[in-house]
């Protein structure tokens, strides 16, 4: 016989069926055990009376044991019924019991949202931390948005095209991953930030609409809410102006909202629009929180933040980019770019869709004629040799029909958070990492044996090695 699923028993009633999951609850009244069972998809009750062959060993089980229940699905007693269940009106009455696995007594209570817990030893046993209830329903929502996505897209003509985790380095803002070559000694891989160049290059290459779930690693110093792999939705298309990339987002964002999260409210539809400098000026920050009643958890006031300044002055006074280095200028500044004039008064084409005071994601029309890309990176101080070593195949297969285009990347972790009231994104990533990087409950990051380095040709500076 096949496994029924615990919220599929109250079908089953007057029948016998076979119920696997964990041992949530274990209690004794008179001569009876009664044994809450537990499995994805809900809770039931299970009763070992006296006359039962595995009544002792029922007896004898510990909390969060795996087991398997053989027994019929019968009414409960009209008293006895559970409204907080939806399995609240029937119970297995057993007749056999295999246990699959005996639990040694857990490091923590499953059973309540875990905040009363402190943090690392919940990332050290993330496995047990992820059978509360809170996890479990955030992770089901995370299923549910991407879900809803991919089938959005794919209904509005994008293809879901994977790209290569081992790449390039690319300078977007944070520190590059770098992974040695074994066979290739002395040179190494980088591990993408984003997709950015390689979702441009789909463009050149024809698909036009370009979708994925990405994951992007950044090797950045420590903070509080940020990991150094976390997934983005990343989506790029051909063709468009910033308005089309905008409004399909927009129409995206209304949909998972009504759809997944109903009881959320949208404060205000179309999108209120504000320029950098508005929200700078009037809300001191570039990620306001428009909320009108910051107290209501279901209120969701999104907003676009447009018309950023393309370059900003660093520390040692030459010029960076404030988002993105492929964006390209609004049109009006495009002579401006080519002459390098008034460089700090460009302004790109650069939109943030804003949620609740975070940035959940950012987006730009981008820069698809090779000569004005290379305008960019002259402005950033690149040499030409270092401009045609890094980037001389991003401009090579721009001069072969370029389309124009533009993209977005949504922050998932941050959106999912959000929707679900967490403060933290670890709250919604199965296996986070601390806020320095470590990931408590594998040990890493950790040493390699000195095997691994020779066959790599590494040597660690500053400490004995043979190799």
């Amino acid at each position: 016989m096949e496994r029924v699923f615990i919220k599929d028993a109250p079908k089953n009633l007057g029948q016998k069926v076979r119920l696997m999951g964990w041992v949530n609850s274990l209690r004794e009244h008179g001569r009876v055990v009664f044994l809450d069972l537990r499995d994805r998809t809900g809770l039931v009750q299970v009763v070992f009376p006296e006359s039962s062959p595995d009544y002792e060993r029922a007896k004898k089980l510990t909390l969060e044991s795996t087991v398997l229940v053989w027994g019929q699905v019968q009414e409960r007693p009209g008293k006895a019924e559970n409204p907080n269940l939806t399995t609240g009106k029937i119970e297995i009455l057993a007749e056999s019991l295999t246990v699959f696995s005996l639990a040694q007594p857990l490091p923590f209570d499953t059973k309540t949202d875990g905040r009363e817990i402190s943090e690392e030893k919940r990332l050290q046993y993330r496995y047990l931390d992820l059978r509360r209830e809170r996890l479990k329903n955030n992770f089901l929502l995370r299923h549910q948005i991407i879900n809803f996505l991919r089938a959005f897209l794919t209904q509005e003509g994008f293809v879901e095209i994977e790209t290569p985790i081992l790449t390039k380095s690319t300078p977007e803002g944070a520190r590059d991953y770098i992974v040695p070559s074994r066979i290739q000694k002395g040179k190494f891989y980088a591990l993408p930030q984003s997709p950015q160049q390689y979702k441009q290059l789909l463009q050149v290459a024809g698909f036009e609409r370009y979708f994925q779930v990405a994951r992007c690693l950044r090797d950045e110093d420590p903070r509080a809410d940020r990991q150094p792999d976390f997934t983005q939705l990343d989506m790029e298309i051909s063709f468009v102006e910033r308005e089309d990339v905008m409004a399909l987002n927009e129409r995206l964002l209304i949909e998972i909202v009504r759809k997944i999260v109903p009881q959320k409210k949208i404060q205000e539809i179309p999108f209120p629009r504000l320029s950098f400098q508005e929200a700078r000026q009037k809300y001191q920050s570039d990620r306001p929180d428009l909320r009108r009643d910051k107290n209501d958890p279901n209120l969701l006031a999104f907003s676009w933040v447009v018309d950023f300044p393309f370059f900003e002055k660093d520390k040692q006074g030459g010029w960076t980019f404030t988002h993105n280095p492929f964006s390209a200028p609004q049109p009006e500044h495009l002579d401006w770019l080519m002459k390098k004039e008034n460089i700090g008064e460009i302004i790109t084409t650069q939109y943030d869709i804003v949620l609740n005071g975070f940035e959940i994601g950012g987006g730009s029309i981008r820069n698809h004629r090779p000569e004005a890309l290379k305008k960019v990176f002259e402005i950033l101080g690149r040499k030409e040799e270092d401009i045609e070593a890094n980037f001389g195949h991003m401009l090579k297969a721009f001069s072969y029909g370029c389309p124009p285009h533009g993209g977005i990347a949504w922050g998932l972790d941050r959106f999912v958070a959000l929707l679900a009231n967490e403060e933290s994104i670890r709250e919604v990533i199965a296996f986070p990492k601390t806020g320095d990087g470590r990931d408590l409950m594998m040990g890493v990051p950790s040493e390699v044996s000195p095997e691994q380095l020779r066959e790599l040709g590494i040597k660690i500076v500053g400490e004995k090695n043979e190799g």
